[in-house]
């Protein structure tokens, strides 16, 4: 009896170092360069704890805040299809200078709430863009999952309430150097004017700029209303995409069941970015009317003008953005069809 327990107790710790052995198995490097109140932080949280779990250990997440690993969009992604960064995540204007295409995730009024936002970005529409983004870095670059970052892009400024596009007229509009983005603000009568973004908060106070297209956590965390941004309009008239992006080979190097665990936990990571916007949006907004700010709703059918104006830069994504035609079309499909599952829904569930 003894002599089973010890060859038990051997087995068992022949067991457990072959156990030791192939922990932390695969490493990696995952980065954003934000801070740890964003909704990008949040994601990696959510997505290093999801993914060390489920692989027992095989895999080890590293996270890198900031601007330790790379500073620009371009250089993040630079560093994903080169292997020295394994996940990074960008907004569609920080990885527009490599896949002009994404910036489709900017043009407005496509996508009208959360839930056909969200209906959209977890469907075979980011697989289209997941095989056009390796079929034109070479099989290098993988889009694993479209999140958020910062809830919805609504116009705001330092003059005066914005009812409607004709109130916008003349305005000075800071945008980032893209094109649709410049492209949108002059459609609705206002000027497009590129400031860097650790600059807009000068902008404003010295009237460089009088207005600003973000998302209200985004305004508040940088104490915009402070500047004198105190006109809020919820035109809402792009969601903030937030696409993580990973080393293609890194991924297909792992087994099967590997790299399950990762595409599960860029499902985790894709709810969390979800979420966190809606719940630190209410205090933001809350935040904001108590400094003096002004918050206006526009009615449906000051939606529909908003709309009608803007229909323009779709015309203008087609014309000139590579394969503008092709990501369009498979957005729209994706919108129509979440729209009539939604519809279908609600027949079934109001009844």
């Amino acid at each position: 009896m003894l002599k089973g327990l010890k060859t038990a107790a051997l087995a068992a710790l022949v067991a457990g170092t072959a156990s030791l052995a192939t922990a932390q198995e695969y490493t990696l490097r995952a980065t954003a360069n934000s801070n740890e109140n964003d909704e990008d932080y949040d994601g990696l949280v959510v997505f290093k704890n999801y993914v060390e779990a489920a692989s027992n250990g095989a895999i080890e997440v590293e996270l890198f805040i900031g601007t330790q690993l790379c500073s620009t969009g371009a250089e993040c992604i630079e560093g994903v299809s080169e292997g020295s960064i394994d996940i990074y995540i960008s907004t569609s204007g920080g990885a527009a200078g490599i896949f002009p295409y994404v910036q489709v995730l900017d043009l407005p009024y496509l996508m009208t709430n959360d839930r056909i936002a969200e209906h959209v970005l977890s469907g075979d529409f980011v697989r289209t863009m997941r095989d056009m983004a390796l079929e034109d870095s070479g099989d290098t670059v993988r889009l694993m999952t479209v999140g958020n970052t910062g809830g919805w892009r609504n116009f705001a400024n330092t003059v005066r309430t914005v009812e409607q596009p004709s109130d916008l007229e003349g305005l000075k509009i800071r945008t980032v150097v893209a094109d649709l983005p410049q492209e949108l603000v002059r459609a609705l009568g206002a000027s497009p004017t590129p400031i860097p973004w650790p600059e807009l908060f000068t902008s404003f106070q010295t009237g460089v700029v009088e207005g600003s297209k973000n998302g209200i956590t985004d305004i508040m965390g940088m104490k915009f209303p402070d500047a004198g941004l105190q006109y809020l309009t919820l035109d809402g008239h792009a969601y903030m995409g937030a696409l993580w992006w990973m080393n293609n080979e890194t991924f297909l190097a792992m087994p099967e069941d590997m790299r399950r665990v990762v595409v599960d936990g860029f499902y985790q990571l894709q709810q969390a970015t979800f979420a966190s916007p809606k719940r630190k949006s209410i205090q933001a907004y809350e935040d904001f009317v108590a400094g003096g700010g002004e918050i206006y709703v526009p009615t449906p059918e000051q939606m529909a003008m908003f709309a009608e104006a803007a229909a323009p830069v779709q015309e203008w994504f087609r014309a000139n953005v590579d394969r503008g035609d092709e990501v369009l079309d498979a957005m729209l499909m994706a919108v129509e069809e979440a729209e009539a599952d939604l519809s279908e829904g609600y027949d079934s569930d109001l009844n």
